[in-house]
């Protein structure tokens, strides 16, 4: 039997929510006895970990902190308490760690140095926006961010939009909250009007709000302000 820790993948809320409706009562028990985190920013944690409650005190935790700025050398350090048999928690800023989120890097290592990984239950927005969305769930593609030039980002979306209709695939991507408005703009402007449109916005959150519909009903409805609201953006391409 290997003496060494496991590396928990552990899901936080989507946003502040004052009770809990995303998490499962054994995933936060995991973390309530963990005292090595590894999190991409250390201010968000203690909020949740003031969130979540009972947790170990603070200043008798570990932390390190893993960006996408984190060279590969000091990511491989953070495996020397799984080494000695440390159990050790990954935490993502929002949802699930490592997916489109750096974490990812961490548990390659793990796998590499025979460490277990094991992944807890809780909220993914790239997931859930696509059960809402009504858009093919068996063939998708995630692509993170579009780039910020305009123009680039143009010729990206009609690239999306044509492997969408070829392929039958749904595309999903995502913004930076404050430019969410802008890449709606350009995707009513440059998407074929049969093709869907679908944003997931606030997701379990109060003001959740989920639209999916046709280009063309885009335009004849009330646009949705999306301004500094965490936003799923998918693409079905017709």
């Amino acid at each position: 039997m290997s003496n060494t820790g496991t590396l928990y993948l552990i899901p936080t809320t989507l946003g502040k929510t004052s009770g809990n409706n995303t998490l499962p009562e054994y995933t936060l028990e995991i973390l309530r006895k963990l005292d090595v985190l590894v999190v991409e920013n250390i201010q968000t944690t203690s909020r949740f970990l003031q969130w979540v409650g009972d947790t170990i005190p603070e200043y008798e935790i570990d932390f390190y902190q893993l960006n996408k700025r984190t060279p590969d050398h000091e990511v491989f350090s953070f495996l020397k308490p799984l080494k000695k048999g440390k159990d050790v928690g990954l935490l993502s800023e929002a949802g699930a760690p490592a997916v489109a989120d750096p974490g990812s890097t961490l548990v390659r290592m793990a796998h590499q140095n025979n460490i277990r990984v094991m992944p807890l239950t809780g909220p993914s927005s790239i997931l859930l926006a696509l059960m809402a969305s009504g858009f093919n769930g068996q063939q998708f593609a995630f692509h993170g961010y579009l780039p910020i030039d305009q123009k680039k980002r143009k010729q990206m979306i009609i690239q999306l939009e044509g492997a969408s209709k070829r392929h039958n695939r749904t595309q999903i991507f995502m913004e930076t909250p404050h430019r969410n408005n802008a890449l709606l703009k350009d995707l009513l402007k440059t998407c074929n009007p049969a093709s869907w449109l679908c944003t997931a916005t606030d997701i379990t959150l109060p003001n959740e709000q989920i639209i999916s519909k046709q280009i063309s009903d885009w335009h004849t409805t009330r646009k949705p302000d999306l301004q500094k609201r965490p936003t799923i953006f998918i693409l079905y391409g017709h």
